[in-house]
């Protein structure tokens, strides 16, 4: 089973992501909101040569974010998944840590799990996988 498919998102703790966000667009140039700023790319499918776009998101969350909680860690990563709950039900055979249920939005489904670490990771399907 195909299981990660590649990098969804980048997440971490700024003492002032405002700032965080302005020092990023204007020494980098990357076109942040408040909510960071999304990476566009496009995915080839090596089988059928066809291509689909994707993202990769960059965000920097508030110093005191409980988001990425029970991890003690500065940072959150986010993976693309092929099929969210086919893996999930893997995991849990491999007595991986599930913190929650899987959440659907329109744009795609989520789950969060702890690795071996204690590193809290966000799992993601986009919409349309």
């Amino acid at each position: 089973m195909k299981k990660v498919t590649g990098i969804g998102g980048i997440f971490f703790k700024s003492a002032d992501p405002a700032a965080t966000n302005e020092w990023y667009k204007k020494h980098l140039g990357f076109d942040t909101t408040p909510y960071g700023t999304s990476f566009e790319w496009l995915e080839a499918d090596a089988e059928s040569g066809a291509t689909k776009k994707g993202i990769t998101q960059w965000n920097p969350f508030a110093e005191k974010t409980k988001y990425f909680e029970p991890s003690t860690k500065d940072f959150m990563i986010n993976y693309r998944v092929a099929d969210l709950v086919a893996l999930v039900e893997e995991l849990k055979k491999e007595n991986v840590t599930i913190l929650d249920n899987i959440e659907t939005y329109d744009y795609g489904k989520f789950v969060h799990i702890l690795d071996n670490e204690g590193n809290k990771i966000q799992l993601w399907e986009p919409a349309g996988e």
